[in-house]
């Protein structure tokens, strides 16, 4: 079954081709239209709603790479999307009409990796968004049933890409192990540090300190979970015997003093992105007393608790978000967060 068989309920042809959002350099985004790839039996077509603005289009956008991945040919961008199916093939196990959000990992499933339940981690996996595999920037996009899962009546689609850096979230705590009555330290007051800091709350974390160097971003962390806050440019870290350090920043130096508060036999979990290679952490200091230096990367069966989460409104998914913009201001909407410091989420919507 293809797009150009398939027709909708109402007997309309769908879409040959979509907008899209397509990078083909550093600082060079182009709307521009493109085919959409021919459905297989378990494919459908989602009719985009909503995509997120993450750190990782950001990079691709202003230097062609994020870490080392390198842009090595015209690519959409994006990995946090939400819509509604519109078509379905003939063993899709779900129907048009459903609205849904995407999770963005395209792992092989069959490797070991994948069968031990750590599909996050397949060698062979590819992501939306991730060069060379165009992304959700788009109003259609044709995607895997195995990607989508189904939104609740109470989460609008139009949001809906904001579960995916919840799922992080869910990830990054379930990662760190934090338990009822830990004392955690969150470094890094961006969207996934806020996400996280509620998502701990959730799990009955006693105390729940945020660090930023935005005040702005601490005052949202301060009205979601935060029990205290610290800006770190103007303030010591003057914390001991904290049970768990989720450092969500990606600055090395707040990896190496968050350790630094942790108590014997803690556990410091790397959720924002790391350099291929660091110096400066304490590994005398981790060893002499046995703590824990796990990482996160994206996650595994998250998502349905991420849903979940947001459905019974745990988690205030709307508190991250802060500005929209239709897909012909992508570019606008990849440099918000930079030329306005107050943004947190951004998203596009279609």
């Amino acid at each position: 079954m293809t797009t150009q068989t398939v027709r909708r309920a109402d007997g309309t042809s769908l879409p040959l081709t979509t907008e899209a959002a397509v990078l083909h350099g550093a600082g060079e985004l182009r709307i521009e239209e493109k085919p959409l790839k021919a459905m297989g039996p378990k494919d459908v077509i989602v009719e985009m709603r909503s995509g997120g603005i993450c750190g990782s289009d950001m990079h691709y956008f202003a230097d062609g790479r994020n870490g080392t991945n390198v842009l090595r040919q015209p690519t959409v961008l994006g990995h946090e999307g939400a819509g509604v199916v519109i078509a379905a093939g003939e063993a899709a196990s779900i129907a048009a009409g459903t609205a849904v959000v995407i999770e963005p990992a395209l792992p092989c499933r069959n490797c070991p990796t994948c069968l031990s339940g750590r599909y996050n981690l397949c060698p062979a996996g590819t992501c939306f968004g991730s060069p060379p595999t165009d992304g959700l920037f788009a109003r259609h996009v044709v995607v895997p049933d195995a990607a989508l899962h189904e939104l609740p009546a109470n989460i609008p689609a139009e949001i809906g890409a904001a579960i995916e850096p919840l799922a992080v979230a869910v990830w990054a705590v379930e990662r760190a192990q934090v338990r009822a009555g830990h004392r955690v330290l969150i470094t890094g007051a961006g969207p996934i540090g806020l996400l996280v800091a509620q998502v701990a709350a959730c799990r009955g974390a006693s105390e729940i300190v945020v660090t930023d160097v935005n005040d702005d971003r601490l005052a949202v962390a301060a009205r979601f979970g935060a029990t205290r806050t610290i800006n770190t440019s103007v303030t010591a870290l003057d914390l001991k015997d904290m049970d768990r350090l989720i450092e969500c920043s990606g600055n090395t130096r707040a990896l190496a003093d968050g350790i630094l508060t942790l108590a014997p036999a803690a556990r410091a979990t790397v959720v924002g992105q790391a350099r291929p290679t660091v110096d400066g952490i304490p590994l005398g200091f981790l060893q002499r007393f046995e703590i824990d230096l796990v990482t996160a990367f994206r996650y595994a069966n998250a998502f349905p608790t991420a849903i979940q989460l947001a459905s019974s409104g745990a988690v205030d998914l709307r508190s991250i978000i802060t500005s929209t913009f239709d897909l012909a201001n992508a570019t606008a909407a990849l440099t918000a967060p930079v030329s306005d410091p107050t943004n947190l989420k951004v998203l596009i919507t279609y």
